[in-house]
Order: C-alpha cells, then sequence, then structure tokens
C-alpha cells in the first residue's frame, strides 16, 4: 500500500492494464475520493486506497485490472456499508 499522504489532487488512477479509472478529488480516511466527472452518475465515488500498487509518473495503479478495481468502488467511504459497492458500465 502506497502513503496516502503523497497522494495529490488530480492525480490520475489507472488500473494494472494501464485503462482509466478515475482522477483523485482528496483522500478520505481509507479511501480515495474520485472526481464526479469521471462518474456515469455524476456523484463521488471511493476506491480503497489498500487497492492501490504504486504510484509512479504521476500516476496512481491499482494491483488490478480496471474492471477490477472499478468493481471495488463505493458510494461512500464507510468500509462494509451494506449496498455501497458500485460497478459502472465500461
Amino acid at each position: 500500500m502506497i502513503d496516502k499522504s503523497q497522494i495529490a489532487p488530480h492525480t490520475e488512477i489507472v488500473g494494472s492494464d494501464g485503462i482509466h479509472i478515475g482522477t483523485v478529488d482528496g483522500v478520505e480516511g481509507d479511501f480515495i475520493k474520485l472526481t464526479k466527472g469521471d462518474s456515469a452518475d455524476g456523484r463521488h465515488h471511493y476506491l480503497p486506497a489498500s487497492a492501490v500498487a504504486e504510484q509512479t509518473d504521476g500516476k496512481l495503479t491499482t494491483l488490478m485490472n480496471h474492471a477490477a478495481a472499478q468493481s471495488l468502488l463505493q458510494d461512500s467511504p464507510e468500509p462494509g456499508e451494506p449496498g455501497s459497492n458500485f460497478v459502472t458500465g465500461s
């Protein structure tokens, strides 16, 4: 897991396959808040910071491909909140 304090707003997040997942809006607890602009429903979504493998070349890269990472997106930064998983259609 990377150092969350090193995650800067407007950093691109890509899957291990290099495909765009979203853009960092900020960090809330153990979750990375994504910008609304990358969301099909115009709302913020949250990716567990533990899903990020590395930060290089101004990008965050997840441990898994983009589809698997998108399946981890939640509607809120509350771990285990019932019904909080959000899967995008790509």
